[in-house]
């Protein structure tokens, strides 16, 4: 059973929505970071690699359905490094917390999972709210600050102060959040 889960937050992104400007210049930097982590992380035994993203409201489509609006996206160059591999744990999502109104919660407690760490996007938004919702569920929280991304670089900030002060979450680099 694994102890450890990274999660991969909402990183299958086509980037064509009123922010993505401000949002990909932030992504581009941890590119290099999370996908360093996320090979780590499937090497490791004793760490599970979940992806949880967003459907962006098609509630027709499927996994491979996010996958390729992303890879045919304004951004390709931000997807391709860090595709999930074929049979990877994958949930969709359809608001902000990876684990509202998905089976996360359930697929962690199968894993016997208890240490949670958050990659992906956006640090202010949806890292944020994952990190609450796991930690009111006793989930230890892990943020590795260079693994994550924001819209604002002053809110990111904040959005890590509150989830190391009020959630207890390790704010670490991404090569130093495996055990």
């Amino acid at each position: 059973m694994a102890d450890t889960a990274v999660l991969v937050i909402d990183m299958l992104n086509a980037y064509r929505h009123p922010d993505a400007d401000q949002l990909t210049g932030s992504v581009a930097e941890i590119i290099d970071p999370l996908s360093d982590l996320i090979e780590d992380a499937r090497q490791r035994d004793g760490v599970d690699v979940v992806y949880v993203n967003d459907n962006h409201g098609d509630f027709t489509g499927d996994w491979d359905d996010v996958v390729r609006g992303a890879l045919d996206g304004a951004r390709p160059d931000l997807v391709e490094p860090i595709l999930p591999s074929p049979g990877c744990l994958r949930l969709t999502k359809v608001r902000h917390s990876a684990f509202y109104s998905t089976q996360l919660h359930y697929l962690l407690t199968q894993l016997g999972t208890r240490r949670v760490v958050l990659t992906g996007q956006v640090t202010e938004q949806c890292v944020l709210y994952t990190a609450l919702d796991a930690y009111v569920r006793h989930y230890d929280v892990v943020v590795p600050r260079d693994a994550v991304a924001h819209i604002d670089a002053g809110l990111g900030e904040a959005a890590c102060q509150m989830m190391q002060r009020n959630m207890k979450a390790d704010i670490v680099a991404a090569a130093d959040c495996l055990p």
